[in-house]
């Protein structure tokens, strides 16, 4: 059986996960990724991953979203 690795230990989150993860819905990380100026986006053909690193920084320099 395959074990599952802690959310906090994953280099890249789905949406669902960086949801999880930051609190955040996705609607509103969907809009942060469409956003020109995103870092922490990571495209796979038409999945998109979120950065968690380069999330957590962008996360700590913002007051409000």
């Amino acid at each position: 059986m395959k074990e599952k690795v802690p959310i906090y230990q994953k280099q890249n989150l789905t949406l669902e996960e960086a949801a999880e993860y930051s609190n955040i819905g996705i609607n509103r990380l969907t809009m942060l990724i469409k956003q020109p100026h995103c870092n922490f986006v990571l495209r796979v053909g038409n999945k998109r991953l979120i950065k968690r690193e380069l999330f957590d920084k962008f996360i700590e320099s913002v007051d409000m979203i």
